[in-house]
């Protein structure tokens, strides 16, 4: 256990930090981004994985409060990244970082056989300041992208950074909770950001207003990705079903797709 719990403490320090030192310029950009590519190549290295899921029971036990205090850690170190990815595109300067890189190459396969077309409308939650996701759909297949983020800040910087990059794309940016979109039955895709603590509650409540053919997107990671993800959770199947999942061993995160259960619900009170 000690093989791994020297260098999570060390990465935990740095991203507390890294949170500490934002003050909304890219002064402190090169070292959050340092961090947060160490991180992601200590994560998706096999070894350290297969060493992970040799742990006894007991070692993960006492691990469980260093995990969870990485995953919103770096939950929040990734959302302030996004937002000097985005200060430095609208400053002029480029940034070649290889967590975007992973991040970017994963997004192309996320709906698996579940194709997104022209046809298609997607809402993304948990959009960030600098919306690869929307841009990336949105460019690729003409497809009329939402994204959806209640941070104002990030919000307001991807607004800027999508019309740098796209302003002729079908993209709409929205700072609004999931119960303030007033058109989620139209959407024929939903993807939930891997940062999004919530994620499994908001699929629950997604299941009554969402349309029938909805496909919904959950970026998880589970194992030693569990320290970089929320980890995938159990669904009530008389609401949502796994039709798929994408497990890359070399991205950050896996991919899982709900469709919703052909069995409807049962009323409160029926037997």
């Amino acid at each position: 256990m000690e093989l791994l719990y020297r260098p999570l403490n060390q990465f935990l320090d740095r991203f507390m930090q890294a949170i500490e030192d934002y003050d909304g310029t890219t002064r402190h950009a090169e070292r959050l981004q340092a961090a947060i590519d160490d991180y992601s190549a200590f994560i998706t290295n096999t070894n350290n994985q297969l060493y992970w899921s040799e742990l006894s029971f007991m070692d993960h036990e006492t691990l469980q409060p260093l995990a969870a205090q990485l995953r919103d850690t770096s939950a929040r170190c990734v959302s302030i990244m996004e937002k000097y990815r985005a200060l430095k595109l609208l400053n002029g300067e480029d940034d070649d970082r290889e967590y975007f890189k992973n991040i970017e190459t994963s997004i192309e396969k996320e709906f698996g056989s579940f194709t997104v077309s022209a046809r298609s409308k997607v809402l993304l939650i948990g959009s960030g300041a600098f919306p690869m996701t929307p841009l990336l759909i949105a460019g690729r297949t003409g497809a009329e992208v939402t994204g959806i983020d209640i941070d104002g800040e990030a919000l307001a910087l991807g607004r800027r950074v999508t019309e740098r990059l796209g302003p002729h794309l079908p993209i709409r940016q929205e700072h609004l909770s999931l119960e303030q979109l007033h058109n989620i039955s139209e959407m024929t895709h939903i993807i939930i950001s891997s940062t999004v603590s919530v994620k499994y509650e908001l699929l629950d409540r997604l299941h009554a207003v969402a349309g029938p053919d909805v496909v919904v997107a959950i970026r998880y990671g589970n194992g030693l990705k569990s320290l970089f993800n929320y980890p995938m959770e159990a669904t009530d199947e008389r609401k949502w079903q796994l039709a798929e999942t994408a497990i890359r061993p070399e991205h950050v995160f896996d991919v899982a797709l709900y469709r919703k259960a052909l069995t409807p619900v049962p009323a409160r009170g029926d037997c």
